[in-house]
């Protein structure tokens, strides 16, 4: 049944899970702080005060005493999985919380919009993304951009990090989705990241409405232009229904993107010290695999490894009962994704960079195991940011084998390779690049 943290156990909660989340910035990360909780294992301190509170609890949900607000926390798998697919309704993802936070820039996404305007808004991002497909229409388009991009980046040095690297990555979005005429257009993307920075603050600040403004309008100069083969033409050929705003959902795609960019320089650390998964994947490419699974596999294990949303929240809309308790509609449900990920009582790999459980069946039996979310708000752009990140880590493994340089407590750990370190500052990631040679094999 359910039962009630005590005032010590609530402030672990809020001291160690839900302060240094909020600390290193939910919407827009702040790289001194994810520095500082790198080195300080903080994700590895709010594992531990979890599995405390599961062990004191039992299943739960256990209810933190907060005021003004019932938190639940889900501490079972069952449970997560019981709440994403009973989303939107009874379990709303458009929780008071998030919708304080992500208004600041996208007010009209789907994430902030309950019922009944939510369906429609849903289905049209689902329509734009092609979502049901493991390919997008705009995939060749795509792999072109990509192989531009990366090739402008690695002719400039033999050397690898986030800021060179984020820049060729923001380039690739841009055209993606704005087109080619936005490629340069640094202006707009500086401006979403610094009303995502203002979201970190939700309701502790006010919202920025004249820049939200401004930044909309250039966002939307781009968008009119429908330029062939970006996302922005899909939009200009895909009807909408009446209070949908296809533009306003737009703002939301390019804040998903910077966090693949973050998961694909990730992935390529965690290939890099892993010579044997390298080898496979770069079997895969030059065997022209269709799809690249095993790379797409890579990501995925990436993101569980560190996920890029590591709270999932969930308001109920009806009363609710769990194992005998019954809950007030209003009750937020709060799942901490890297427990549930990183839990070696509940998964065998929890530490170990594991692409093959993609593949094999063995992730997919673990219903909390959860990258890109679950049930009917699974995130839709899924398909599509596994086809952007796969790509380019196929055409970065073309061009030469990578060296990590930093951290090094990546490379030390990983020797033992069933301990993987609970946090990675990809802002502090670092490559060296020695060129391949051409061979008759090489694509």
């Amino acid at each position: 049944m359910t039962s009630r943290a005590g005032l010590l156990d609530t402030a672990g909660v809020v001291g160690g899970v839900v302060a240094p989340t909020l600390a290193v910035g939910v919407l827009n990360r702040r790289p001194r702080v994810m520095a500082l909780a790198d080195r300080l294992h903080l994700d590895r301190m709010a594992l531990r005060v979890l599995q405390r509170l599961r062990a004191r609890h039992g299943a739960g949900p256990v209810l933190l005493p907060v005021p003004g607000r019932r938190i639940a926390v889900l501490l079972e798998p069952d449970d997560v999985a019981r709440v994403l697919d009973a989303t939107p309704s009874p379990f709303s993802p458009a929780a008071w919380e998030k919708r304080r936070a992500l208004e600041h820039f996208q007010p009209h996404a789907v994430l902030t919009t309950p019922m009944p305007q939510r369906e429609p808004r849903r289905h049209y991002n689902e329509v734009v993304l092609e979502a049901g497909h493991a390919e997008h229409s705009l995939a060749e388009r795509l792999r072109d951009v990509v192989a531009h991009e990366v090739g402008q980046l690695l002719g400039e040095s033999d050397r690898l990090d986030w800021p060179r690297f984020e820049r060729a990555w923001w380039r690739i979005v841009r055209r993606l989705v704005l087109g080619d005429q936005a490629r340069d257009d640094t202006e707009v993307t500086d401006a979403l990241a610094a009303l995502r920075s203002r979201g970190n603050w939700a309701f502790l600040l006010p919202q920025a409405r004249e820049r939200r403004r401004r930044f909309q309008q250039r966002l939307d100069e781009h968008l009119e232009r429908a330029e062939p083969g970006s996302l922005a033409a899909v939009i200009a050929r895909s009807p909408a229904d009446d209070g949908v705003d296809p533009y306003g959902q737009v703002p939301h795609w390019l804040f998903a993107f910077d966090a693949a960019g973050m998961v694909s320089l990730r992935t390529l650390a965690l290939l890099s010290v892993h010579p044997e998964h390298a080898a496979t994947a770069r079997k895969e490419i030059a065997n022209g695999e269709a799809g690249l699974p095993f790379l797409r596999a890579c990501v995925l294990d990436a993101v569980r490894l560190w996920p890029t949303t590591p709270v999932l929240l969930r308001e109920s809309t009806t009363v609710t009962s769990w194992r005998g308790t019954t809950l007030p509609s209003n009750t937020l449900f709060f799942t901490f994704t890297p427990f549930f990920h990183r839990d070696r009582a509940l998964v065998p790999f929890a530490d170990r960079f594991a692409p093959d459980a993609w593949l094999d069946g063995r992730a997919g039996a673990l219903p909390a195991l959860v990258p890109f979310s679950d049930g009917p708000g699974r995130c839709p752009g899924e398909n599509l940011v596994l086809l952007v990140t796969s790509t380019l880590l196929a055409e970065l493994l073309r061009a030469g084998d990578y060296r990590l340089l930093a951290p090094t407590t990546l490379r030390s750990r990983t020797h033992a390779h069933d301990r993987l370190p609970a946090t990675l500052d990809n802002f502090g990631l670092r490559f060296a690049r020695t060129a391949q040679e051409a061979s008759p094999s090489s694509p």
